[in-house]
């Protein structure tokens, strides 16, 4: 039997935009549901999850930060906003917000469609390839592969999927510089873009989190120029 084909919430206000990607989107494959309020957005997820949600950053009624923020609240599904072009205090607020990938606007249809396979690929990598029992430590750091969960210091640390791939590749080569453009590919699986600040934004949002659990923001090293390194020797100092 064949496998479903993943569905899709579009939450976007503009019309005719909505129905073209609607149209081109189900072309490829998909099954896309599609309203153009935020609380409506909610509901719809509420009532029936999807496999991804695409949200626009503007809305009539709420923001689209307001509608990712509440969606964290109760749901962990992939999520990919929608952000005007050049405005990259959007794209970091939607990154920290929990937010698994974003695209300016406009767009080429077939961008966000690649986007879409990518982020799909890793939720489902993050939900059924890991090796059973798998857990990488690093110091106080331990993360549990298969359930997914992280601790510092025995704490338990709330991260998105996406702040969890990120430390992951840090912890599974402690000591090693990765780039900033490594770190992409590995842990978003895209390129890196031009003036692209994702990467830091994560490693932000990582260390914030971690500081909360009495870990220093020093065990995630910035070499300027060279990219981040978890470094491994910190938590054997005294």
């Amino acid at each position: 039997m064949s496998q479903a084909p993943p569905r899709l919430l579009l939450i976007d206000d503009d019309i005719s935009l909505a129905k073209m990607l609607h149209e081109f989107l189900e072309l490829h494959g998909f099954r896309v549901d599609v309203v153009h309020e935020g609380e409506a957005g909610l509901q719809r997820i509420n009532e029936n999850q999807p496999d991804l949600v695409i949200l626009d950053v503007m809305l009539p009624d709420i923001s689209g930060f307001d509608v990712l923020k509440r969606l964290r609240v109760d749901h962990t599904l992939p999520v990919i906003m929608l952000t005007a072009r050049g405005d990259e205090s959007d794209r970091i607020f939607g990154l920290m917000g929990g937010a698994d990938d974003y695209l300016p606007k406009p767009f080429n249809p077939l961008e966000l469609t690649v986007r879409i396979q990518a982020v799909l690929k890793r939720s489902s990598s993050d939900a059924t390839n890991q090796p059973i029992g798998e857990t990488l430590v690093v110091g106080p750091l331990k993360m549990d592969m298969k359930r997914r969960v992280m601790t510092a210091n025995a704490i338990t640390v709330k991260l998105t999927a996406a702040e969890m791939r990120v430390l992951e590749q840090l912890m599974r080569r402690p000591g090693e510089v990765l780039s900033r453009a490594r770190l992409t590919q590995l842990a978003l699986d895209r390129p890196i873009e031009a003036y692209d600040r994702s990467i830091d934004t994560l490693i932000s949002k990582i260390r914030s989190k971690l500081s909360a659990a009495n870990i220093e923001n020093q065990c995630i090293r910035g070499m300027r120029g060279h990219g981040y390194v978890l470094d491994e020797e910190f938590f054997s100092e005294d």
